[in-house]
């Protein structure tokens, strides 16, 4: 008999205000290098959302809690990350540090554990950056990157990679061959054992 084995779930997530920016076209690349792996891939392009800064009211914390508090787009967005088996967070760096979109995604994370028991534990997330400066020090992409593993790490999560890229207009990322065949190596990685 023949043996099957499930691809893996791969939850990407789409932090730019654009839907074909540097940072979307990083994420493309992972998820090409995922998909070769036998991954199916959703993605959520959080512009379209609407999803309200946490509002620090700790309901989601208390013992008999139901969830977070606020009732907007990250409601449909939980269940995503909870079933996803991994993850790709791409976004591009904003005033030295992550887009706005991704920092709300990011502290409305803070509810997550009320969907499952420590759904961040062991989970694989792969990041993807993008910044304009030719240095990822002043422009503040290291700021991003550190924000990431900094969270990630005391979520107990696996940060299987990250790649990142310095691009002034949108879509120049695509030209930096080098870069666009670590994100697609990445991909690969983020679904391997």
């Amino acid at each position: 008999m023949e043996e099957t084995t499930k691809a893996k779930r791969v939850l990407v997530i789409l932090g730019s205000p654009r839907k074909n920016g540097n940072s979307a076209i990083l994420a493309d690349q992972i998820v090409k290098g995922a998909k070769s792996a036998g991954a199916e891939v959703e993605s959520v392009f959080l512009q379209e959302l609407k999803i309200s800064p946490c509002r620090s009211c700790y309901a989601c914390q208390k013992p008999d809690s139901k969830g977070c508090a606020v009732k907007d787009d990250m409601q449909s967005v939980y269940p995503k990350l909870i079933e996803a088996d991994a993850w790709v967070i791409a976004s591009p760096v904003f005033w030295f540090t992550m887009s706005a979109q991704t920092k709300i995604f990011m502290d409305r994370c803070f509810a997550l554990h009320c969907y499952g028991k420590n759904p961040f534990a062991g989970r694989r997330i792969a990041i993807a950056v993008s910044y304009g400066d030719v240095d990822p020090f002043v422009s503040g992409c290291v700021n991003a990157l550190r924000t990431f593993q900094d969270a990630f790490t005391y979520t107990r999560s696996k940060i299987v990679g990250m790649v990142y890229g310095s691009a002034m207009k949108a879509g120049d990322i695509a030209k930096n061959a080098g870069l666009m065949a670590e994100a697609e190596a990445l991909g690969k990685r983020l679904v391997g054992k």
